[in-house]
């Protein structure tokens, strides 16, 4: 597949998972959508209005615990990051997301689970060019000790620094060049981590009913309680990363720049993109040459990167 032009699904799937929040099962289908729609959130549980929610970093109205949509009508849908991180790192345009509560299933606390279901099905490719946005100069923004920063590159790298006062974390950095399965092979399993007295805690005030070792790294006092561990030594700083495409994604084209995040979250990385489009010298949208074609993530694709892990 030469992805000189825009994927959609092959045929529909559907899924079943928790939210994090509520701890209810949540029904999620993705289906195939034409050239240039993007993708779009359909919460089907909803029929009084309009229950339509594109995928759209000036539709997020919340970061405090993920990334939250609300469209003009009030509609909303939660913890978007980790399937809009799958369906760009597969390289999927355009895609329709029906799913019947307000938020995202949490899965594993990783995009692993979304990622096995798009490439099981397959992309197909649709007649129209593919658009990026290249970034001309940098843009960052600082908020504390957070800070992101997208500056010119050849291909889309992200750039991640954490550093967290646990020894079970520390200090972790980590570079990738997202192009071609990058993402699928080395941060697709990365799950979500938290602090056991933070979800102590916010399970106490009604936040993270569904949390559990089974979708989330919990850490306490140095120690890792999820039995089997850490996928990977770097897990933690590799989950952010997932975390910067996913947020990134709702750009609603392929980046060409580089994202350098420091103790960065959902928040700065959206206020990042208001930014960028704040300062219209800053990127150019352009449709993807042959050479950039070839780089971009999910291009030559396929199941058995998923066991190619690095």
């Amino acid at each position: 597949m030469g992805f000189r032009v825009q994927t959609t699904l092959k045929s529909t799937f559907t899924m079943v998972g928790a939210g994090l929040h509520s701890g209810h099962p949540v029904q999620l289908r993705l289906l195939p959508a034409p050239a240039d729609f993007g993708v779009e959130f359909r919460r089907v549980d909803i029929m009084d209005k309009d229950n339509r929610i594109a995928a759209r970093f000036d539709l997020v109205n919340d970061t405090q615990l993920c990334t939250r949509l609300c469209n003009e009508s009030g509609v909303e849908i939660a913890t978007v990051e980790h399937l809009m991180a799958a369906l760009a790192g597969c390289g999927v345009h355009n895609a329709i997301v029906e799913i019947d509560g307000p938020e995202v299933p949490i899965m594993d606390g990783s995009s692993d689970r979304f990622v096995r279901e798009i490439l099981s099905v397959g992309v197909v490719e649709l007649d129209a060019p593919v658009k990026v946005l290249r970034i001309l100069k940098a843009v960052s923004v600082t908020s504390g000790e957070a800070f992101a920063e997208l500056s010119p590159s050849d291909d889309f790298e992200i750039d991640f620094e954490i550093s967290f006062a646990d020894r079970a974390i520390g200090q972790q950095q980590h570079a990738l060049n997202m192009k071609n399965g990058s993402f699928v092979r080395e941060l697709s399993d990365c799950r979500t981590f938290c602090m056991f007295s933070d979800v102590e805690y916010m399970k106490s005030i009604g936040l993270v009913r569904g949390g559990s070792l089974e979708n989330a790294v919990v850490i306490n006092e140095g120690k890792v309680l999820n039995p089997e561990g850490y996928r990977r030594k770097d897990e933690c700083v590799r989950h952010k990363m997932l975390d910067a495409l996913g947020d990134l994604a709702l750009v609603g084209m392929p980046i060409i720049g580089r994202y350098h995040g420091v103790r960065a979250g959902h928040r700065i990385t959206n206020l990042l993109l208001h930014a960028v489009f704040a300062a219209p010298d800053s990127f150019e949208i352009v449709e993807v040459n042959s050479q950039q074609s070839a780089r971009l993530p999910g291009v030559g694709l396929n199941y058995s990167d998923l066991e190619l892990a690095v």
